[in-house]
């Protein structure tokens, strides 16, 4: 089994997408109403206002930077699954969270409803359980058409290394 190459599951890039979409848009709300102090603060002072191509780059700058780093960067996101285990793959860690479980600590690998989005969770035998980077389905940017296939294939690869390892 040492010799087989590890499972990668990582975001559509349409997914991608649409998370660079959404962090962008929340960099420009939070621009913009800095933009607007600005413009109210001038406007009871003797400041000149921002112009226009301030709330012009405020508004959409985010959103675009967003959208065209996130699909190439996308590579860095996912679940690796090998002899070893399961590893998730971030380029940012999440706080705390453990990002790597071997097969013996995994008791149960399910896909669940966690907001708008179904996502898979691995639990494991001290009780915790871990939600993977990848696969996810959700609505409009989010939607993965092969989850169920995904989820299929992740679960058949948890029960072949829990219950004996995968046939030759």
């Amino acid at each position: 089994m040492a010799d087989a190459s590890p499972a990668l599951f990582r975001p559509t890039w349409q997914q991608a997408l649409g998370r660079g979409l959404y962090l962008g848009s929340l960099v420009a709300v939070a621009g913009t109403v800095v933009v607007l102090l600005a413009a109210a603060a001038s406007a009871w002072s003797d400041a000149a206002a921002p112009p226009l191509w301030v709330w012009v780059s405020v508004a959409a700058g985010p959103p675009v930077t967003g959208a065209l780093l996130a699909v190439p960067t996308r590579g860095l996101t996912g679940t690796q699954i090998s002899a070893r285990g399961i590893r998730t793959l971030s380029a940012l860690p999440r706080g705390g969270r453990r990002a790597s479980a071997t097969w013996s600590e995994v008791v149960d690998v399910r896909a669940e409803r966690r907001g708008g989005r179904t996502v898979v969770s691995v639990y494991l035998k001290s009780g915790a359980s871990v939600q993977l980077h990848a696969p996810y389905s959700g609505e409009l940017f989010a939607a993965d058409p092969r989850f169920e296939g995904k989820m299929f294939a992740l679960s058949h690869l948890w029960r072949s290394h829990r219950f004996g390892g995968l046939p030759g």
